[in-house]
């Protein structure tokens, strides 16, 4: 895909308000769908795209996430970039796998967490998980954020561009504290140390990405579990943990910023507390 076309699908991805995660994908799946022709995208025809996505289905045999990235990243290009009136563009579908997530105990999390070495790792996961954060919200979280005196925190780059509020606990503000004293950015709480360790308070930009994975991956090592950890199964436990607590679904959905409640409803078949507390209900109402 040259430069200019490119450039072009990338101003209509942010035009279109999605993500920079997502931007970078869609922008991935169609440079592949054009080294696979050797071809430019927009001087394809329908009849190849049309074998290229059955391609990907039946002989790479693309799981249902990565089939759908890919659907969706042709359907996008074919739609905007270089527009196409074409039969398939309005046919395909994925269906989705309705996989339930792993998720930790109380006592793993805290196992997990206490088991990282490194006191920015640490407190990174710390607040990850106390506050029920995706990956980059919790890289992203800047000292203005933090609202001591109400105890909560203003999440202003969720998913979507959605802000929300989540209540702080107390030991995640004074870990907050503790770690900001090593470094003393003015902006970030996490923010990048640099390859000497010594540009943090000057640093413009969080940790990366890459290097919390890595964290993860190295403790996961050490630990020995067989569970597939990833920092995203901080924030299902979160939720887990609040939901086995008896704390409202709404509240949870809100706390998580999910759009819709039906999202947060997957953490129902993650727990048997619900079915045993109505359980216990139904057992009482039929005492004599």
């Amino acid at each position: 895909m040259s430069t200019a076309l490119r450039k072009k699908m990338h101003q209509d991805l942010q035009l279109a308000g999605l993500s920079e995660g997502t931007q970078h994908v869609y922008l991935r799946a169609v440079r592949q769908l054009a080294v696979h022709f050797d071809t430019p995208p927009d001087v394809l025809n329908e009849a190849p795209v049309r074998d290229y996505l059955l391609h990907l289905k039946n002989d790479r045999k693309f799981a249902s996430s990565s089939l759908g990235i890919a659907y969706c990243a042709i359907k996008f290009f074919y739609s905007h970039t270089a527009p196409r009136d074409w039969p398939t563009l309005q046919r395909i579908r994925v269906q989705k796998e309705k996989r339930l997530p792993d998720v930790l105990s109380i006592d793993e999390v805290r196992e997990l967490i206490g088991a990282v070495r490194k006191l920015r790792y640490r407190t990174y996961f710390s607040t990850v998980y106390s506050l029920g954060l995706r990956r980059n919200e919790g890289l992203h979280l800047q000292v203005r954020d933090i609202d001591s005196a109400r105890m909560l925190v203003h999440v202003h780059r969720g998913k979507g561009a959605k802000d929300r509020f989540v209540p702080l606990p107390a030991r995640t503000l004074a870990l907050l504290r503790e770690y900001w004293v090593t470094h003393r950015n003015p902006v970030w709480l996490f923010p990048d140390i640099g390859s000497d360790q010594r540009q943090a308070v000057s640093s413009d930009r969080p940790m990366s990405k890459d290097a919390v994975q890595h964290a993860m991956e190295r403790v996961m090592q050490q630990l020995g579990w067989r569970k597939a950890v990833s920092i995203h199964t901080l924030r299902h436990s979160y939720a887990i943990h609040l939901l086995e607590a008896g704390v409202n679904l709404r509240l949870i959905q809100q706390d998580l910023g999910h759009s819709s409640l039906q999202t947060t409803m997957v953490y129902l078949h993650l727990t048997t507390v619900s079915q045993e507390q109505a359980i216990a209900v139904i057992n009482k109402l039929m005492e004599p």
